[in-house]
């Protein structure tokens, strides 16, 4: 039986990763953290608030959750600053401030909390840390260029992943470390940008969730440090 934890869980994605997860015959418990918004609930389902930010904070609510976990699934991120700007169409808009609000949320907190619970996954089994990630964030698949904050924070986040990733293995040889991209979900996140997105190609919370626990049920230790899609494929980084 296994236990699971979602950071984001107030997010839409991450409120259809919980409810997904809990659902499950083969786990007993999903632990659903949330910085804010309003939190899953049911039989299985532990609700709990985090501030990535806070070491001391993170450090206790981790050390409530427990060891050890089978499936940690970080699913926080901004596409909009704060205000509602951006993403930036061009190098004149970007600004430090910009940079550096788009690099704490999407790299910096995936990155802490990893730092808190990867000690806690299981090691007598397969057991895999996921952050949600962005086709945009890759390098290699670049071609329209804008979004310079977003893509570079997510860019950003692809070789934290990657680098935990083999330090990981090396006390963790059944542990997988992946970026995921969950494709385009309708949520307040990409309400904006919805208008040219083609109707097959939109998900609800509930389809992408489904997708990326299928992705998660498939992987293997071979696949860690990777960044697939919601379909399973590799993404270049």
């Amino acid at each position: 039986m296994k236990r699971c934890a979602v950071f984001g869980a107030s997010g839409g994605i991450g409120a259809a990763l919980v409810r997904q997860l809990a659902a499950r015959d083969d786990v007993a418990v999903v632990y659903a953290g949330g910085r804010s918004g309003t939190l899953p609930d049911g039989p299985k389902i532990h609700p709990f608030r985090f501030d990535a930010t806070d070491d001391d904070e993170l450090a206790a609510v981790v050390a409530a959750i427990g060891a050890p976990l089978d499936v940690v699934i970080v699913a926080t991120g901004r596409l909009t600053r704060a205000d509602g700007s951006g993403p930036e169409k061009a190098l004149r808009q970007v600004t430090a401030a910009a940079l550096a609000e788009q690099f704490a949320d999407n790299a910096i907190v995936p990155a802490m909390i990893a730092r808190a619970v990867l000690p806690l996954l299981a090691r007598d089994r397969p057991a895999v840390f996921a952050a949600l990630s962005a086709r945009v964030g890759s390098i290699g698949d670049n071609r329209l260029g804008g979004w310079h904050a977003y893509r570079a924070s997510k860019a950003a986040l692809n070789m934290l992943i990657r680098t935990i990733a083999i330090e990981a293995a090396r006390k963790l040889p059944l542990s997988v470390v992946v970026a995921l991209h969950p494709g385009t979900v309708a949520t307040p996140l990409s309400a904006a940008f919805q208008r040219g997105v083609a109707q097959d190609k939109l998900f609800t919370p509930d389809m992408s969730a489904a997708a990326l626990l299928g992705v998660i049920d498939g992987l293997t230790p071979a696949d860690t440090g990777g960044f697939f899609a919601w379909d399973g494929a590799p993404i270049p980084f």
